[in-house]
């Protein structure tokens, strides 16, 4: 009998010892299979437990330098999933996309509250011109971030399905410049003065930094501009927005809300305080209709 008892009370205590070692088992990770799920496309789990997701660009050819590139050379899209302290989940990720692709891209990411965290080209001389879109992230559930990544890159491949070749332009018909605007207008919406250079009218919004111990601004190349060229009823806009980093996601969101394409992120320097960040970008609409949409961008910045 004592016997029995004895045993009888060892298999619970390792019941129990065992029934909380499975539980941190089956938490300790994240699941990978759940992930490829989410994303449609295998995942793999890399020796420190981050889960990554990848798509080769072997749907155009590119050439780079006149030589066609193999998409092992720095064509390939991937995601990666790690756990946070805190319980989280954290994204990293880096899509190729080519020109038309862009916009849809990253209107994908947004409506799945991905971070853009970059937009750059990784090569010259490349053709068709081939950029890279950095995205970030951060939650509790990896599969609704995963379920973020399968829409940026299912948007890709809407825009090759329904056009196999690269686009050469946005849409949108093409304005002639007469370099005639509503100055008043637009001075008023954007709340700033401009200047009119040729056929092109410019606002320039200056910002301030730091540097060796020396403040500098606008003069230096510290500034978001917007240049409009057309006449007063359609123009294009160029311009570049300087933002600290908490700023650029709202800038960002804000001009694709109002239809305004991002062309580029990137930084222009390093080691000033606070750290700025810049976005170039593109619009085809009224003067006072892209006017808006900057004036709105400009509201989120400090």
């Amino acid at each position: 009998m004592k016997t029995q008892l004895l045993k009888a009370v060892s298999f619970t205590c390792a019941v129990l010892v065992a029934i909380p070692l499975t539980l941190v088992d089956a938490a300790e990770g994240l699941d990978s299979d759940a992930i490829s799920r989410a994303a449609g496309t295998s995942a793999t789990v890399q020796d420190d437990g981050v889960v990554r997701i990848a798509w080769s660009r072997d749907d155009v050819p590119v050439t780079v330098d006149g030589i066609l590139l193999p998409t092992q050379a720095g064509l390939g899209s991937w995601a990666a999933f790690k756990e946070l302290a805190d319980g989280g989940v954290m994204l990293m990720g880096d899509t190729v996309v080519f020109e038309d692709e862009i916009t849809p891209a990253m209107d994908a990411a947004i409506a799945h509250n991905l971070d853009i965290t970059g937009l750059h080209n990784h090569f010259i001389f490349d053709r068709p011109a081939v950029y890279f879109m950095h995205i970030g992230g951060h939650g509790q559930d990896a599969e609704q971030l995963a379920v973020g990544v399968k829409a940026m890159w299912d948007a890709i491949k809407a825009v090759r399905q329904a056009n196999p070749e690269p686009g050469n332009r946005f849409p949108g018909e093409v304005p002639e410049i007469t370099g005639r605007y509503n100055v008043d207008a637009i001075e008023t919406i954007l709340e700033s003065e401009s200047a009119l250079n040729g056929q092109v009218l410019r606002f320039t919004f200056g910002r301030t930094a730091t540097m060796h111990g020396t403040e500098f601004g606008a003069s230096m190349g510290l500034s978001t501009w917007a240049a409009f060229a057309g006449n007063a009823d359609h123009a294009v806009v160029a311009g570049d927005f300087a933002m600290t980093t908490d700023e650029v996601q709202p800038v960002l969101r804000a001009l694709r809300e109002a239809g305004i394409h991002v062309v580029t992120l990137h930084n222009h320097m390093t080691g000033e305080t606070p750290a700025y960040y810049f976005l170039h970008y593109w619009g085809n609409n009224s003067p006072e209709v892209l006017a808006r949409g900057i004036r709105a961008a400009l509201d989120t910045q400090d």
